[in-house]
């Protein structure tokens, strides 16, 4: 039987370089998009050209709904899930915090925050042997904004990102003892398409000079860092961070 693994947002940049990864490697993957049903769709393509086997399903991790239908109908057609990359996340628009007002908050808590923790829950309900499950391993994307802060720019992304470290660690010790780890990865300046989101997609360029290795990080470079994590190699890692930041 092939591990089952749940990518959220996995229809560009780290999520679906881990999703096509996942997929080389053994698992049977479905990733979740928001609206891009046709970049979903090319993820999923590239995978089975590969010999893999893939499905997407839009949700909006944001609504309890939508990700209890997501976890329902990974059931239905894939099985049992075994491991959760929660990935799926916004950043919107370069400014500092005299300019973000309640709705941006809500929108980048709920997605960011809110929609991690569903995610999660319905995946240990899932994994738990306490519930009768096998066990398994989740992966949360943070980001190294989360130490930094990213003031001037997104501290509400940034504290989002804090919330998911909190939650990594505490979620890992609870559930240790069911069977299911839980680690996340901090990833630096990656050359993904989020920066645009934020206003200036050629943010990696003008920043990584200050990163020690000179350089801005690929997505592949991530998704390695998430595989080993959701590996048997890491067996004995759980509450555990890894930065894929160039040494910042």
């Amino acid at each position: 039987m092939k591990p089952i693994l749940l990518v959220t947002g996995g229809s560009r940049g780290i999520g679906a370089a881990t999703a096509r990864l996942a997929a080389a490697r053994g698992y049977a993957v479905c990733l979740s998009y928001l609206s891009n049903a046709a970049a979903a769709a090319g993820v999923v393509a590239d995978i089975e050209r590969a010999g893999g086997q893939a499905i997407a399903l839009a949700a909006d991790v944001a609504s309890q709904a939508d990700v209890l239908r997501l976890f329902e109908t990974v059931d239905a057609r894939l099985g049992r899930l075994t491991a959760l990359v929660n990935n799926a996340g916004i950043l919107e628009r370069q400014t500092t915090l005299l300019d973000i007002d309640a709705g941006r908050l809500q929108r980048v808590l709920a997605t960011n925050v809110i929609g991690a923790f569903l995610c999660a829950r319905e995946a240990v309900r899932r994994m738990s042997t306490k519930l009768g499950g096998a066990g398994g391993a989740i992966v949360n994307v943070s980001s190294m904004a989360s130490k930094l802060g990213s003031p001037g720019e997104y501290v509400d992304y940034a504290a989002s990102k804090g919330a998911i470290d909190s939650m990594t660690i505490g979620l890992a010790r609870e559930v240790a003892a069911e069977g299911i780890r839980v680690n996340a990865v901090r990833p630096g300046v990656i050359y993904t398409d989020i920066h645009a989101s934020g206003g200036e997609p050629g943010r990696v360029d003008r920043v990584k000079s200050a990163v020690p290795m000179r350089r801005g990080g690929t997505a592949d470079e991530v998704a390695r860092a998430i595989l080993w994590l959701l590996s048997e190699e890491a067996s004995y890692s759980t509450g555990a961070f890894i930065d894929v930041s160039g040494g910042r």
